[in-house]
């Protein structure tokens, strides 16, 4: 029983950083039976989120920048959490405002943070695998490039949703701005193969 408790939703406020000019709202967990695991998981997305705001930071010119920050939980079962963050800045003179997008994936039992390549079996050859199924999907659904897609990196941005590894890029990683953030969802069924059964994928997918 006490396992099955462990496995349902974990609970999530919503936090707020307000400065002027600036809202930016993001994820806590909170109730976690793991009180390291849920310090683990709180703080990996706050920096994430202070991780974005630095981004912005780096690429808007001087000026009265606006910048707003929001979330998305695109998996909260089975003591898996994967969400999204998002941030946006516009500083007037700039021809248009740019967006960041970060992500959190993470286990609620022991707090373990993971990387792409902690999906997969040691060894496999994930990023071919991913790298194909992306060039595949570039091909059929008409997306325009920056030039020619060759391949992922080991530890390209990722989410979890709906049974699916979801792989994403930054804009103008290797899109044209106006394509927005090209996501390419994977079902978990196509990586039957490489997946690790003990990792997230392997969780979410089980009967």
């Amino acid at each position: 029983m006490e396992e099955q408790l462990n496995l349902l939703p974990a609970t999530v406020l919503t936090r707020t950083i307000n400065r002027p000019n600036t809202t930016i709202y993001y994820p806590q967990l909170a109730g976690l039976a793991n009180q390291q695991a849920e310090k683990d998981i709180n703080r990996a997305i706050l920096q994430t989120v202070q991780g974005l705001i630095h981004e912005q930071q780096r690429v808007q010119v001087p000026g009265n920048t606006q910048m707003q920050g929001s979330f998305e939980i695109k998996t909260n079962e089975r003591g898996i959490f994967s969400v999204t963050l998002s941030n946006y800045a516009y500083t007037p003179q700039m021809a248009h405002g740019m967006t960041f997008l970060g992500s959190v994936t993470a286990n609620t039992q022991t707090g373990k943070l993971y990387t792409l390549r902690d999906l997969f079996k040691p060894g496999s050859d994930y990023v071919t695998v991913l790298s194909e199924n992306i060039k595949r999907q570039i091909k059929e659904r008409d997306i325009p490039t920056l030039g020619n897609f060759t391949t992922i990196k080991p530890d390209q941005d990722f989410y979890l949703a709906d049974k699916s590894l979801v792989i994403y890029f930054q804009l103008y990683e290797i899109t044209p701005y106006y394509v927005g953030f090209p996501m390419f969802p994977i079902s978990v069924y196509d990586l039957q193969s490489i997946i690790d059964e003990s990792g997230p994928l392997g969780i979410l997918s089980a009967s």
